[in-house]
């Protein structure tokens, strides 16, 4: 009798499940086959694919950094991952499908999209080398795949030119925009470093009294002037002291001092004759100093005797003038003198004290000027001895002095195929069609509800059995049995049942 159930885990019938195998195996057999079919077909449909690779170097700069630095500090993978960026855009994919006609083979020309999409599937980038320091040279392949080896190859060499050619003329567009960069900020900072000093000339010349390069003048002047003013003050008081005596003793005696205090003008002619003396006894009547002093010792004594007399009484439009009245016009004339200096030094010491007093301010407006103008010089003689470096770069760059991507190995057509794997596909389809035949029969197995061992029966009917009478079959069964089964394996299969 068949049975069918779970049996408990801990109750597992080897010999129950190899016989059920046994007798599922045509199952299996079958889809495995089909399987196997099938992934020969598919192996043998697929078309072979080609990759041809090319081998680019990057290469350390020609010139010793130290000598010379480039303006461009992008290391070969940073400039490799932006080259790979612009060479696998839309516009440059297509345009490189188009010239070399990649897909002329194809029935219908496939879109757009589907041509990038394909062409960036199919071409690869790989780092082959790389030393540990970076700025060392690297290695790296750039790939492409194809159905035609030759094509493959066509392809890879195209896209080596391309990095080649976009690498070198990045490299220069960097340099030129760097220079170009520096010539706009030297011509900004000399527009504004011109503006700052018109702006200085324009407040020094607003603020020339003021300004606090020559404070410590101004304070000299002051001081000078208050000077002057309390020697004035002195002078006018001993003038006025003088006229008032001479009018007292005039008035009282009717004759003057003879000993008392004389005019200026007089005291200068008698240092004058005192001087005169002493040169002549050194010099010569013709000397230059002799000549000149007694010049000035006439022109004095014109100025106190006009008239070319020297009488103490002269008249004036017809009235006698006395020598007091000529002593007295003398110091009054002298007053008036004073008088206008005084006025003259007060209004300068006035505009000196207001323009002592304005300086701070002037010249913290001046200095806030100044480093302005020294910032701007500053940033105006970094920014040249930048724009030096920035030429030279170019000029490196120019010359492909620098760090330079070259073409170390061209792309060849391949001999070998990368794909398909055949013996894999059917290998893989041999293991897929293996599972799942043994799941089909698992799937039969579950369906089947038929009991076939005593262990089923007495878990159905919850009792224990006496005994179990085997499965005895019938000779037809037997004959139909040996014509779908192997001899061999009918033997293990009725082995298996008898237990």
């Amino acid at each position: 009798m068949f049975s069918v159930g779970v049996p408990k885990m801990n109750d597992v019938d080897v010999r129950f499940y190899l016989s059920i195998l046994l007798q599922r195996l045509p199952y299996v057999l079958g889809i495995a086959g089909l399987a196997v079919g099938i992934s020969v077909g598919v192996a043998s449909y697929l078309p072979p694919v080609y990759r041809a690779s090319a081998r680019i170097l990057a290469e350390a700069p020609q010139i010793p950094v130290d000598l010379v630095r480039s303006t461009v500090s992008m290391n070969g993978m940073e400039q490799l991952q932006i080259v790979q960026q612009q060479i696998t855009t839309r516009d440059d994919l297509l345009a490189l499908a188009d010239k070399l006609d990649i897909y002329a083979d194809s029935e219908t020309k496939p879109s757009n999209e589907k041509i990038v999409d394909d062409m960036r599937a199919r071409i690869t980038f790989d780092q082959l080398q790389l030393n540990s320091d970076s700025s060392g040279a690297a290695v790296f392949s750039v790939g492409f795949q194809a159905k035609n080896p030759v094509l493959a190859a066509k392809v890879a060499n195209e896209l080596a030119t391309l990095i080649l050619h976009r690498n070198q003329r990045q490299r220069a567009d960097v340099a030129g925009s760097t220079l170009q960069f520096f010539d706009d900020e030297v011509a900004r900072l000399g527009e504004e470093l011109n503006r700052t000093e018109a702006d200085i000339l324009r407040f020094k010349n607003e603020n020339k009294d003021t300004l606090p390069d020559s404070l410590e003048f101004r304070r000299q002047q002051q001081n000078s002037q208050q000077a002057r003013l309390v020697s004035l003050d002195r002078e006018e008081s001993d003038l006025r002291s003088r006229r008032r005596n001479l009018v007292e003793t005039y008035g009282t005696s009717g004759q003057l001092m003879t000993a008392g205090p004389i005019s200026p003008e007089q005291q200068m002619l008698t240092d004058l004759n005192r001087a005169l003396a002493e040169q002549l006894g050194m010099f010569a009547e013709t000397s230059p100093s002799v000549v000149a002093l007694r010049a000035r010792i006439a022109s004095l004594q014109a100025r106190l005797h006009p008239t070319g007399d020297t009488k103490t009484d002269r008249t004036v439009g017809g009235k006698p003038v006395t020598l007091l009245d000529m002593q007295l016009a003398d110091i009054d004339e002298r007053l008036q003198l004073i008088a206008r200096e005084r006025s003259t030094i007060v209004k300068n010491v006035a505009d000196l004290t207001k323009s002592i007093e304005a300086t701070p301010a002037v010249e913290t407006v001046m200095n806030a000027l100044e480093r302005t103008r020294t910032n701007l010089q500053t940033q105006y003689n970094t920014a040249i001895a930048k724009r030096a470096e920035a030429s030279i770069g170019k000029q490196v760059e120019a010359n492909s002095d620098g760090e330079r991507f070259s073409l170390l190995e061209s792309a060849t057509p391949p001999e070998k195929k990368i794909s398909p794997k055949r013996w894999r596909i059917v290998g893989m389809g041999a293991a897929a069609g293996v599972a799942l035949g043994l799941g089909f029969a698992l799937l039969l197995e579950m369906l089947n509800k038929t009991i076939r061992r005593s262990s089923e029966v007495t878990q159905v009917l919850q009792t224990q059995l006496l005994a179990t009478i085997p499965y005895i079959d019938e000779p037809r069964r037997r004959r139909i049995a040996n014509r779908y089964y192997p001899v061999p394996l009918m033997g293990a299969f009725r082995k298996f049942r008898s237990g």
